[in-house]
């Protein structure tokens, strides 16, 4: 193996070394023939392509689906280090669901002046509907992703809250199956927890959350846009893995007070469905009332008891990047302890100190929209160019309450593989957190996504990024 060059390597140290999370690895992959790593790296797009691994890409002329690169050269943690991450992201998810109840109930948070009501007088994903409904169990969000960053051996940040529906399980799912399918013997040489359970803890947690209206075993359901979403192949592949149906609005109708489900025996009824589809399009009663996508009257149902709908609405305030910068003050008032995983430095310009900063820095900053995703509608200073840089300065200027904006973080890097050896690349981690009345179990991993292309620190599959099997090792 060669060095990987990187402000910090998590293969490598500084003088070229091997980290010890990555012995097992390294000595397996050096006691193999080069050529037969090369072949096996296109065996493995060929699998996923035949497996219909595939998203969409929205407002393209091109190919409407795309295949996400798989990097075969596993991320890789260490026990020690996973402990001391989920102890973090379970403080953090815990604080994210008293922090939304709180904003539906007495907002406590307010009245203590720990973060400023103009956060949710404007704020679209806060819902009038939810006011003073306690979801069965008290819990909202039922799954959630964290996104992750690391600058050093022990530096860890996060970098995003996914409550309303992260994304992306099932490419962790298909990225460890693929890597047992092609090495074997690999997973006989260094041990590794499994991440193959999701799917049955998926279902048993949202089995618990059964609302008062089900009697017996809970009928699940996965409730889908479509063939033409980005992530329909992941919807179909929960529903398949958790043995849940798969369904869309015009699949459910509210009969009797319950929310029904069409069978070759009739209308049967749904307990809980785990909805990939956005608040705004889940019922044209109370939201947009153009949306084909939902089920009307499906919030009546839910607010009489009638169903469970995971994530819960209006969870999406915890998605918004204003109200991440306040995540730190969130878990202190519910949790009465610091945070175990710091937040990333954030100017919030609708401060108008902050906005001098940010306006004055703009070269060396990342400038997001508050309410953006996917790597779009960003600004990465250092990469941009003056014309790029001009043109954002207008924007921040004449809508300031729209970005937040972050220090160029120094990523960590793994190695990928190519036909020249391994390069390094910078890398984030969305690990996956189930939450039922039952507790927080957090799947050991969760998706690496690697930025493929030399110096991008954007690891968003919409922009070119791929994804890794992520390893923790057993003790």
């Amino acid at each position: 193996m060669t060095e990987a060059k990187a402000k910090f390597d998590e293969m490598f140290d500084a003088d070229g070394s091997v980290r010890p999370a990555y012995a097992g690895y390294c000595e397996w992959f050096d006691q193999q023939d080069q050529s037969w790593l090369k072949r096996k790296h296109g065996e493995a797009e060929s699998s996923f392509r035949k497996t219909g691994i595939t998203f969409n890409v929205y407002g393209e002329d091109e190919a409407e689906e795309r295949l996400i690169p798989f990097d075969m050269v596993p991320r890789t943690i260490s026990a020690n280090e996973w402990r001391r991450l989920t102890r973090g992201i379970e403080q953090r998810v815990s604080a994210l669901n008293a922090f939304i109840y709180d904003l539906y109930h007495r907002q406590e948070i307010l009245r203590a002046g720990r973060i400023p009501t103009r956060l949710f007088r404007d704020n679209a994903a806060w819902l009038q509907q939810m006011v003073g409904f306690t979801p069965p169990g008290k819990v909202y969000t039922h799954i959630v992703g964290i996104d992750l960053v690391r600058t050093g051996p022990d530096e860890w940040y996060v970098l995003e809250d996914n409550a309303r529906t992260p994304s992306g399980v099932s490419y962790m799912l298909e990225n460890r199956e693929t890597m047992m399918a092609m090495f074997p013997e690999l997973f006989s040489q260094v041990q590794v927890e499994p991440v193959s359970t999701y799917p049955r803890q998926l279902a048993k947690s949202l089995a618990a959350c059964a609302p008062p209206a089900c009697n017996g075993k809970p009928n699940v359901a996965v409730l889908t846009p479509g063939i033409y979403n980005s992530a329909y192949f992941e919807h179909a592949f929960l529903a398949d893995q958790m043995g849940a149906e798969l369904v869309e609005g015009s699949d459910l109708r509210v009969i009797d007070g319950r929310v029904q489900m069409r069978t070759t025996h009739g209308f049967e009824p749904v307990d809980v469905i785990y909805r990939r589809v956005d608040d705004e399009f889940l019922d044209p009663l109370s939201f947009n009332k153009d949306s084909m996508l939902g089920v009307p009257g499906i919030m009546d149902v839910y607010r009489s008891g009638g169903i469970t709908i995971a994530n819960a609405p209006g969870t999406g305030v915890c998605d918004d990047k204003a109200v991440y910068s306040f995540m730190p003050e969130i878990v202190e008032f519910y949790t009465g302890e610091k945070p175990l995983l710091p937040n990333v430095q954030t100017w919030r310009c609708s401060d108008k100190d902050s906005l001098g900063y940010v306006l004055d820095n703009l070269e060396e900053l990342v400038v997001k929209e508050v309410h953006g995703s996917g790597g779009y509608g960003m600004l990465i200073g250092p990469t941009a160019s003056k014309k790029e840089i001009a043109a954002f300065r207008k924007k921040l200027q004449a809508t300031p309450d729209n970005y937040i904006a972050q220090p160029t973080l120094a990523l960590s890097t793994t190695p990928i593989f190519t036909k020249k050896g391994l390069v390094p690349r910078h890398v984030d981690l969305r690990p996956y957190v189930l939450v039922s009345p039952k507790g927080v179990d957090i799947t050991p991993g969760g998706l690496t996504r690697v930025a493929l292309k030399e110096g991008s620190l954007v690891v968003n599959s919409s922009q070119g990024g791929g994804t890794k099997d992520t390893w923790v090792l057993k003790d």
